[in-house]
């Protein structure tokens, strides 16, 4: 477990005990609006957790999977770099998307501001009638 684990199980387990505390503490008190307010934040502190775990464990792959996964080809490198090659290709090809948009969007600004030239000009004087 990696030390910022570590950490965020602490701030966990400090939440947890502050809020079961915080709502003995309101109940001695006959405050049940408080207490309910306690015992709320101490199930959304639960549910988090288990919500995190559960996220954790099905993102980090057991050794089992990590058997059964295909192995790379013997030419690995040929096909590598073919991928790699594709991604390249397709990154390229999204940056040039995104160029001709934004040249796109330049011209109609030009030609939105040639329609409309100087709006801070005066406005013309009112006629007295």
């Amino acid at each position: 477990m990696t030390r910022r684990a570590k950490l965020w199980r602490a701030a966990a387990v400090l939440f947890g005990i502050v809020n079961l505390a915080g709502m003995g503490f309101a109940l001695a008190m006959d405050e049940m609006m408080h207490a309910m307010a306690h015992a709320f934040l101490l199930f959304v502190g639960i549910g988090a957790y288990l919500v995190w775990k559960t996220v954790t464990t099905w993102a980090t792959p057991s050794g089992d999977q990590l058997s059964q996964a295909s192995p790379l080809p013997s030419s690995g490198r040929d096909s590598t770099g073919k991928l790699g090659d594709q991604r390249i290709e397709y990154l390229q090809r999204s940056i040039d998307a995104l160029a001709l948009e934004v040249e796109r969007m330049g011209e109609a600004q030009r030609f939105k501001d040639k329609l409309h030239p100087e709006r801070d000009e005066p406005a013309p004087p009112k006629k007295d009638q």
